[in-house]
């Protein structure tokens, strides 16, 4: 019988964020507490949102609404990373940024996590952004899984290609 695998992959379903950003934005131009802040959230090019307000209170606001639109979603927050209030003339401004893939050095430190915790015989190897656990046992593969999700490693992983 062949080796089961499966692959843990970070990546986060755009549509999804968008659908999270549009909310925002609407919320952001309704809502009484922002009327006349200049409260606004948009896209700027592929992974990158841009939050701006008059007052550095108002942009923390403004995000705060965002990441509970994108909680919502069933996107992890550790999928957007957030910088700090910058301000811009008179306008303050947040940049986050959505994180994919899993760069080598988390991909190292989970390989390692399946080598030192999991079952014996569960073989971990990276390509590329993602990283395939493979084994002869479907039982150990699922007790890996259950190790990883009990791990915080920082990024949100996403177990997918199961078979």
């Amino acid at each position: 019988m062949a080796d089961s695998s499966f692959d843990v992959v970070s990546k986060v379903d755009r549509q999804e964020v968008d659908n999270a950003l549009q909310q925002a934005a609407k919320e952001l131009s309704t809502r009484y507490d922002f009327r006349g802040t200049g409260a606004a959230i948009e896209w700027s090019g592929d992974d990158k949102v841009v939050l701006s307000a008059d007052a550095e209170e108002r942009v923390e606001a403004a995000l705060e609404v965002f990441k509970e639109k994108l909680i919502r979603r069933d996107i992890s927050l550790k999928a957007f990373e957030a910088g700090e209030p910058a301000i811009s003339g008179k306008i303050y401004k947040i940049t986050g940024t959505l994180v994919q893939g899993i760069d080598t050095e988390h991909a190292k430190k989970i390989s390692k996590k399946i080598r030192d915790e999991g079952p014996k015989g569960v073989k971990a190897q990276v390509q590329g952004e993602e990283l395939r656990v493979s084994s002869k046992k479907r039982d150990d593969l699922q007790a890996v899984i259950s190790l990883l999700k009990g791990e915080d490693f920082g990024i949100a992983l996403q177990f997918v290609n199961y078979r």
